[in-house]
């Protein structure tokens, strides 16, 4: 009797319903950091030399070691937009940062904004045109949260389609560098007369402070790999490929020389920090209901790139110093917001080939693709079958548009369009060549690049025909770039870090459209997106 008593109380036991732990609270603010251009290799090269943000979140976060875009043209604007609203280019339409508007009959750029209501407005500086995020075709994980969860957005970068595609469509304070770089501007989209906080920061911290300033190696000779001045290296103009680099630009003034040198500087990312530090102090984000949102792009790492390579001393140490930069926001939001009350999510919006004369001089197959002779071999085959004139009007990066009506010419011909396409896939460093109606609907295709090449489509605004290029090869004529569905351009890393966020190197397959997702879960946002929430959270 007292056995089957004792089974009874533990079959009770057994059966009784388990405590819940209570959920943990949301962040009290969840930042976004983007870097530009960082190649998922990075990490591994570099984080031994790293002791500040950068380094919390290698060791002290989540780190996805396989993370990569799944989709063909790896650029600026897309990447953002990608991060921004867990979603692709597909779905989203920003799959360039410049495409050809087929009504307008003109090449616009991703933020361009034709309605009067968005006309820029400079803190101090005049500026021209409009600009927001009226091309990005669904909502980003910032008007989420600012419609669901009342939350205060922030977004900063030096360019202007990296701050409008984190802010998405609303924003506290949306903020860019102007065109000439001279200072930093806004939309009537986003403030009808600007904000009072950014205007007095910018007041405060003029760009001509760092005047005269030299950059440096900051770490021992013996941590840097390969050569200071790598064959094929393009740095702006008053610099050579060796460092030192003073910022004095080419004529010893604060001219548009001098503040090109400055955002190819760590001093500009070093101005950023600060600027988002200011900003969530004077705005006082982290300290309203829910969960506020701080969007920071960080720009000078790509226009390092494009420039050194990746090879490069200078990128290395760009590194260096953006893990400085970060350590100090990040020591910062725990004094403003508070230790464990914020979130981060970190990653790249495309990744970087090697300069092409580096890998030539290794033996491998790269090289440089001339536009020109692209566009001339297209138009040897449809000026005996279409008449004199121009048909090709607009290469950009992998995309091809035809005059009005000639696309629909080369098509009734199946010679023609063999013809067309051959005489594309002919030229050095083409890979592959697609035609509009082929990429259409093959987003879930098993073959990989045409599957990038369809996430990568957008209808409409897409190409008649769009390549791929081969490892190595791209269309640039200095330094080097992205923008290909190689490895060396899709691969990015994918950390977080803060509240609510288990430790740990994940191997788990993952891209950059899971970080706002993610986010979103961490600040009890059920995020509508192609992405999902990451396995990192606690």
């Amino acid at each position: 009797m007292k056995s089957t008593c004792c089974a009874v109380a533990a079959l009770a036991v057994l059966l009784a319903p388990r405590s819940q732990a209570a959920p943990q609270p949301p962040p009290k603010l969840a930042v976004v950091i983007v870097v530009d251009q960082m190649r998922a290799d990075y990490v591994d090269r570099f984080n031994g030399e790293w002791t500040g943000g950068l380094k919390r979140m290698v060791t002290q976060g989540a780190w996805y070691q396989r993370a990569a875009y799944p989709y063909l043209t790896t650029v600026t604007c897309a990447g953002h937009a990608t991060i921004s609203t867990g979603s692709f280019p597909h779905t989203h339409g920003v799959f360039q940062n410049a495409w050809w508007d087929r009504e307008a009959r003109k090449q616009m750029t991703c933020t361009e904004d034709p309605n009067s209501n968005s006309k820029d407005i400079g803190y101090g500086v005049p500026v021209t045109g409009g600009d927001s995020a009226y091309r990005l075709q669904v909502p980003s994980f910032t008007d989420q949260m600012r419609s669901q969860r009342k939350a205060h957005v922030v977004s900063l970068s030096l360019k202007a389609r990296s701050a409008i595609m984190l802010g998405g469509h609303g924003g506290d304070a949306v903020t860019w560098l102007t065109e000439t770089l001279d200072g930093w501007e806004t939309s009537a989209g986003y403030s009808e007369t600007g904000v009072p906080a950014v205007k007095a920061f910018v007041d405060a911290n003029p760009l001509v402070a760092d005047f005269g300033k030299t950059w440096d190696r900051s770490l021992p000779a013996s941590s840097y790999s390969g050569p200071d001045d790598g064959v094929g290296e393009a740095p702006p103009l008053g610099w050579t490929r060796s460092f030192p680099h003073v910022l004095k630009g080419t004529a010893d003034q604060t001219d548009s020389s001098y503040f090109a040198q400055w955002e190819r500087s760590p001093f500009a990312d070093a101005y950023l920090g600060r600027f988002a530090a200011a900003l969530v102090q004077s705005l006082q984000l982290g300290k309203h209901d829910g969960t506020d949102v701080l969007a920071v792009s960080f720009s000078s790492p790509d226009l390092v790139g494009h420039a050194f390579g990746p090879r490069s001393h200078e990128v290395q140490d760009i590194y260096a110093h953006l893990d400085k930069t970060i350590g100090l926001l990040f020591d910062q939001l725990d004094a403003i917001v508070g230790k464990d009350q914020w979130v981060a999510g970190l990653s790249a919006d495309h990744g970087v080939t090697p300069i092409p004369e580096q890998l030539v001089a290794e033996g491998k197959d790269a090289g440089r693709i001339t536009g020109g002779a692209l566009v001339d071999a297209v138009e040897r085959v449809l000026k005996p079958a279409l008449g004199e004139g121009r048909h090709l009007i607009v290469l950009n990066t992998n995309d091809i548009y035809f005059a009005p009506g000639i696309y629909d010419k080369i098509l009734k011909s199946r010679q023609l369009t063999t013809a067309v396409v051959a005489a594309i896939a002919a030229q050095p460093g083409i890979e592959r060549v697609f035609r509009s109606e082929e990429i259409r609907g093959a987003a879930n295709s098993k073959d990989p690049l045409l599957r990038a090449a369809a996430l990568s489509y957008f209808p409409g605004r897409s190409g008649d025909l769009v390549f791929a290029t081969k490892p190595g090869w791209m269309i640039s004529s200095i330094g080097t770039t992205h923008g290909s569905a190689n490895a060396d351009d899709q691969r990015v890393p994918v950390l977080f870090y803060g509240r609510g966020v288990k430790p740990g190197r994940y191997q788990d397959a993952a891209t950059p459209a899971d970080v706002t997702p993610t986010l979103a879960a961490l600040s009890g946002l059920a995020m509508k997106a192609e992405g999902h929430p990451l396995a990192c959270m606690q």
